[in-house]
Parts: structure tokens; sequence; C-alpha cells
């Protein structure tokens, strides 16, 4: 992986860890998914307009698909992942989401980008998947569980931990093949995938209108690092994907799980430190094979 590359996934993952402290901290639902795809529409509307003046009017009609697939999965992985952290533990479904998300994302490149993998590029995959694991549940995800609403949450939480990989896979390879082979500008892509949320989930907000404005009250300074930080770091691994493999970049982008339990641990704990020690190596190995 091209150094550049390298150091935009590494700030991209600073920032996502970022955002998703304060998402976790939050505690938002429908409401939050809706408010955040509101304020990028404001925030972000200047990049997308210096941007996209001369190049939106040249789209042809496969960039629009990759477009509205990116969003319908895009918001199918945020409302998921919301929906696993509600019904299940985050120890479970944080590090299962974010170990199979990589590994799905470069199996994906290489079958359908026709990217290649080398040994080095294999052994980082497997390092930096192995250390999420580590690092997030440490032996928590296999220690037996006998306690039958215990073992029923640890089953829900692998359930939409894989789900949520699997929608982080799939938009990874959409927006990656709109960049690198449509050419389409990534400032555009993370803004019009955000822009088209709105319209998808309108109804299910006027469902629930009542609630917005409360949770809007409560919410509005998360809302608003979500939606600055949030198009960012994912901005600049669209960029990365220009320079580097998505195969290499996918999975380089989740040293974020080490600048989480760096920032501060509230998503992590501070129990089985040996561990999640173990995890931060196997991560930054995996990371340096992947550079390599």
């Amino acid at each position: 992986m091209p150094a550049d590359a390298l150091a935009l996934v590494l700030v991209a993952a600073l920032l996502h860890a970022t955002w998703n402290l304060v998402a976790k901290k939050a505690g938002g639902n429908h409401h939050f998914v809706f408010a955040c795809a509101l304020a990028v529409g404001l925030l972000w509307l200047p990049a997308a307009l210096w941007v996209g003046v001369g190049e939106v009017a040249q789209w042809p009609p496969l960039a629009w698909a990759a477009v509205l697939g990116s969003a319908v999965v895009h918001l199918a992985y945020f409302s998921a992942l919301l929906k696993g952290y509600r019904v299940a533990d985050l120890t479970v479904v944080y590090p299962v989401a974010r170990g199979t998300g990589p590994l799905l994302s470069a199996l994906g490149a290489v079958l359908l980008l026709g990217e290649a993998l080398t040994p080095s590029g294999v052994l980082g995959l497997a390092g930096i998947v192995t250390g999420i694991v580590l690092l997030a549940a440490g032996p928590t995800l296999w220690r037996p569980v006998h306690d039958r609403e215990v073992a029923a949450r640890r089953l829900r939480g692998l359930r939409w931990g894989l789900l949520t990989g699997a929608l982080i896979a799939g938009y990874t390879v959409i927006d990656g093949y709109a960049i690198k082979v449509l050419l389409l500008s990534p400032v555009l892509i993370d803004y019009f995938g955000n822009l088209l949320r709105i319209p998808f989930q309108a109804p299910l907000i006027w469902r629930d209108r009542a609630g917005f404005v409360p949770a809007l009250r409560t919410q509005w300074r998360h809302v608003l690092v979500v939606a600055a930080l949030g198009p960012l770091a994912y901005i600049l691994v669209l960029y990365a994907m220009r320079l580097a493999p998505l195969s290499h970049v996918a999975p380089a982008r989740e040293v974020s799980m080490l600048v989480a339990a760096v920032l501060g641990g509230q998503l992590l704990g501070e129990r089985d430190r040996g561990w999640r020690l173990l995890g931060a190596a196997c991560v930054t190995a995996g990371v340096v094979l992947l550079a390599w």
C-alpha cells in the first residue's frame, strides 16, 4: 500500500473512532439516523456544489444506480448496527461486525473487482480480523454461558453483528466500484449516499414524528459531530481506495478499533487488558503487512 494511501487511512481511522464514540454515547435510534442525514445534507452542501457542478450532469445511469445502491446499503447498515446495540451486547455486535466487514470486503474485491491478495496481504487481513475480535471482546465471545438470557443475547449479537458486517462489505464494494471503475468523486458518492437516505426514512419518521423534536433537543450536539466527522472519515477512505487496492484499504481502516481503545475504553471496557494488548499487536502487525 502506498504511503499516502496509508496516511489517509490512519487519519480516517482516528476520525471514525471519534464519531463512533459520540454516536454510541448519544444512544440514538431512527430519529438520530434521520437527523444525521439532514445535517450532512446541510453541512456538506457547499463541498458537494463545488465538486459536482460540472460532474453530475455527465453521470451515466450506471453512476446513479451505484449511488442509489450505496445509499440503501448504508442506511441498512446504520439501522442494523443501532438495532444490534439495542437488543444485544456491544462487546459481541461491534467486534463481529468490524471483523467480518473487512474480511468480506476483501473477498468481494477479489471476486468482483478482479483484485489479488498477496501472501503478506492475506496475513495482514488475518491479523487485523483477529486483532479486532481480541480488542473488542477478548475471551468473552467464546466463554461458555449457562444463563439462557445471556446466551440468547449473545446469539442475537452474533446475528446482528454478521448482518452489519455483510452490509459494511456491501457498501464498501459498491463504493469501490464507483470510484475505481466509474471514476466518480468520493465527495459526491458520500454526499448523495447520505442525501438519498432522507426520502427512504421519511415515512418512518413521519409515523413517529412526535418523538423527533424531543430527540433532536437532547442529541443535536452528537448529530453535528457525526455529520461533520463521519463523511470526512469515509471520504478519506474512498480517496485511499483510488491509490491502493480495496482489499488492502478495507481491512487497514479497521485500525480505528485500536484508536477507539486508546481514546477511552467506553466502547471496549477495561477488563482483559492482556487480550486487548495482544489484539492491538495483531492489528498493528496486520497493517504493517498490508503496507508492505
